[in-house]
Formats: C-alpha cells, structure tokens, sequence
C-alpha cells in the first residue's frame, strides 16, 4: 500500500525569501540565483531606474513597488507580504554559499524544529578579497526566522537587526556580501550612515563628548586591526579598519554639529 501523505505537522515548511533593493540591475541577479532553494521570493524595490525589476521578475521574483522610508521599516513591509511564515531575508548585493544553502535545506527538512530564528556568519568582500579577519568576520546576522515570532523590530532606521521571541540557532556557511562597488561608493555610504546614526542619537538625547571623538574611533581601529587581527588581511584589513574609524569620528562630528544646532 503507498504511503500515507504527511500531515501538516510534518510537512517540511515553506520558505520565503525577502529583498529589498533600489538601482542593484549588476548585482542582484546573483543573489537570486543563490535562493533558488526558496519557494518564493519577493523583492521591494524603491522605484528603481535601472533592470533591477526586470531583472528580478526574469527570475520569477514577485515584485512590489515601495517609496523607501528607511531600512528596517523597508524590510518589515518585505516581511508582511511573503506567504510564508519562514522568510529568509537579503539584501540585494548578498549571496547565500553553499555550505549555508545546504545547513538551511536541512533545518527545512527537519521542520526548523530547532528554534525560531537561525543566525549565520557573514563574509564580506573588500576590493578583491574576503575579509576573514577583524570586526568584519564573523559578523553574524539573523536572517532566517519565523515571522510569527520575530521580525525587524525597534525604531532604528539605520544598522537595523532582527530579534525573535525563543531560541536561536547557528548554521554553518557564510552569507557572501559584496557591499560596495568601488571606493568612493564606500566614502559615500559610511557618510550616510554616519549622519543617519548621528540623528538617531540625537533625537534620543545623546550627546558628542571628546571621549567619543578622540577615544572611540582610536579603540575601533586598535580592536579591528590588532584585537581581532585584521591585519591578516592584508591591505584591505587596513583600508577597512581606518575607514571604520573614521565613520565613529563623523558620526560624532555630525552629532556634536545637531546638538549646537549646525547644518549637516
């Protein structure tokens, strides 16, 4: 006699994946190749000029369009539109690798019965080379929950996170990210992020001190080059350690310029 068919509560469960995206037509084709393991994706796309929309609708993506209104409420609006509960969420110059791909299929299989969300180092490029070393690496990031006991939470637009309510996992692999396309996108999106953090703690009462402008970013190139050894990487351990530290020294700048009621 066949086999019976399996219930609903031992059904391997579906996954969705998540993207947010504006102007990614170069890189976010690979980064839907890499959930093709999905079982559905969904790209919010802030009205982009470029292919990114076709190009992600080629590749059978289910496409809405968005009017960006900040990162973490971007990704919460992608959440709420996925089928699924389970989502995985990326970003568009992100990719899942291969050991990462298989360590997910396998908590699917089994039901995602370890916990509610799933953490996974990420692995960034940085002109030409993998950082495995520094406060880049590990860097690991929560990315594959289910929704119903978590999501992108808070009110912080900017270096937003997920949390969950239970037990968290972590699988093996690496989520590939290539964040900048060249150097001075890089100068241009830590200044960004700079003055988003900088009003973020100005509207909640924060203030500049001398400690945070002359300590701080000395402390985040000591523990990212020596602590955590980043000069093991070579030139672009280097190059990334002083440009971390020069972010915390304009977030800090812009942050004394609010409090002294001084344009940006």
């Amino acid at each position: 006699m066949p086999s019976p068919a399996p219930t609903s509560s031992t059904r391997r469960p579906r996954l969705s994946a998540c993207i947010i995206a504006f102007n990614e037509a170069d890189r976010i084709g690979d980064c839907l190749a890499s959930l093709a393991f999905c079982d559905e994706i969904v790209v919010v796309d802030s009205f982009s000029t470029d292919a990114t929309v076709a190009i992600a609708e080629a590749a059978g993506a289910r496409v809405i369009q968005r009017a960006f209104d900040g990162f973490r409420s971007q990704k919460a609006f992608c959440v709420e539109q996925a089928e699924h509960d389970w989502v995985l969420c990326l970003d568009a110059d992100e990719r899942v690798d291969a050991a990462l791909r298989a360590a997910i299929e396998a908590e699917r299989d089994a039901g995602f019965t370890r916990a509610r969300g799933y953490r996974f180092a990420r692995c960034s490029e940085y002109f030409g080379r993998f950082l495995r070393h520094g406060t880049a690496y590990p860097d690991r990031v929560l990315r594959l929950f289910d929704r119903r006991h978590g999501g992108w939470r808070g009110e912080r637009e900017i270096h937003e996170a997920v949390t969950v309510d239970g037990p968290i996992a972590l699988l093996r692999g690496d989520l590939l990210h290539h964040p900048y396309r060249n150097f001075l996108q890089l100068l241009d999106k830590k200044q960004k992020y700079a003055r988003m953090m900088a009003e973020h703690e100005f509207s909640r009462g924060k203030r500049a001190t001398l400690g945070k402008l002359i300590l701080a970013p000395t402390w985040r190139f000591f523990r990212s080059y020596v602590v955590k050894r980043g000069f093991l990487d070579g030139w672009p351990g280097l190059i990334e350690a002083f440009v971390s530290a020069n972010y915390v020294r304009q977030k800090t700048i812009m942050l004394w310029l609010l409090c002294n009621g001084q344009p940006l």
